[in-house]
């Protein structure tokens, strides 16, 4: 399996793509900077700005991809801004390039707490504007013709991963540590019916493949 993933130099998406090679796939990384092009734990550089791109410029990177992963963000520090250039308008863009490259499989990493964008007085602005950003990324990308999958993790922590998780339309938030959010894409990029779906996923006490499979059961 080839899968492109956006935001390639971000820690899920090193963890994701260290994976996906450790078991024998490819692993593309868009990264902006090409000094990263050495830190993607394998994965092969493409180096490309999504907030300057074009479509036509991104389709060509995801040409012959089996799938495609929007783990991009603004990070910390940056401001309100760059959470809709970032957050939504290069989902947006990755999402309409899938579609045009032909790339049918595709796993968008969201945030939870979504309905809070309409109270900046109690999270923020900045905050606000990512939620409102992420919120916008995921209506547009329901809306299109491919095989999406949302994933809304909780906190996202640098913790060693522990390979069990709560995983469902809606969990209790919590926190989860970034590996285990990459396990986590990468069980749902190899179970194509979980397609259409929005989750929720912390911390919790079930391995990451049941969880998966208790989805699609359920």
């Amino acid at each position: 399996m080839r899968v492109v993933i956006a935001g390639g130099h971000g820690k899920i998406a090193r963890k994701l793509s260290g994976l996906l090679i450790a078991r024998g796939d490819e692993a593309v990384g868009i990264i902006r900077n090409p000094d990263h092009a050495d830190d993607l734990s394998g994965a092969e550089p493409a180096v490309l700005d999504l907030e300057s791109a074009s479509v036509d410029d991104v389709a060509e990177v995801l040409t012959g991809a089996d799938a495609a992963v929007f783990a991009a963000g603004a990070g910390p520090g940056s401001g309100a801004a760059r959470k809709d250039t970032v957050d939504r308008a290069a989902a947006v863009l990755f999402a309409e390039a899938s579609e045009r490259a032909g790339v049918r499989r595709h796993v968008q990493i969201s945030a939870m707490g979504l309905e809070r964008q309409n109270e900046p007085e109690k999270v923020g602005e900045v905050f606000a504007a990512y939620l409102k950003a992420k919120a916008a990324a995921e209506d547009d990308l329901r809306a299109r013709d491919l095989d999406w999958t949302i994933l809304r993790p909780g906190r996202l922590t640098d913790d060693e991963p522990t390979g069990v998780v709560q995983l469902a339309e809606s969990v209790s938030y919590g926190q989860i540590p970034r590996a285990d959010v990459a396990a986590v894409v990468l069980a749902l990029l190899d179970e194509p019916r979980t397609a259409g779906r929005t989750l929720e996923t912390v911390g919790g006490q079930t391995p990451i493949a049941d969880a998966v499979a208790a989805v699609v059961q359920g």
